[in-house]
């Protein structure tokens, strides 16, 4: 990697939009980085660190305002550090919920597929619906028919 990277290179580096970026040193999430003589902005190796962690926040949904908070912190330097730990213990604790609560909403997705799964499958398989008064020996029953009431109960001979 070269010592200094563009706006460019680094937007192509972290999938953000060099817009993003702009708007991340505007909100104080990244500290205003080093200009070259005409005035474009050159980051760091270490720029390019931070914007990294800060896309992990984002990917764990911390608000902005939580990553300008731990930005500032940061910023403030190494007294700050137990105040960052407790601030990432918490997040950490937060996201760790939220993975708790997916996975139990996953495993009855996956519960309900499988009941659909379930009432499909004899739909899948099921023989021909029988058809009644049809002359097609196929379809008739092999047994006799059963007889009624009346002729059950009658005594024979009599």
């Amino acid at each position: 990697m070269a010592s200094l990277l563009t706006i460019t290179e680094v937007a192509e580096r972290t999938g953000l939009t060099a817009h993003t970026l702009r708007y991340y040193e505007r909100a104080g999430l990244i500290v205003p980085v080093a200009r070259a003589p005409g005035g474009q902005r050159r980051y760091s190796a270490s720029d390019l660190d931070w914007i990294g962690f800060l896309l992990r926040l984002r990917e764990t949904r911390m608000p902005i305002g939580q990553m300008q908070a731990f930005a500032q912190l940061r910023s403030e330097g190494e007294g700050t550090a137990p105040a960052r730990r407790e601030m990432l213990e918490q997040h950490l604790a937060q996201v760790l919920a939220s993975i708790d609560a997916m996975q139990q909403a996953a495993q009855a997705l996956h519960a309900k597929i499988e009941h659909y799964r379930d009432l499909e499958t004899p739909l899948r398989y099921a023989p021909e619906p029988r058809k009644e008064n049809s002359h097609d020996p196929r379809h008739q029953s092999p047994l006799p028919p059963r007889p009624g009431k009346a002729a059950r109960n009658r005594r024979p001979g009599g």
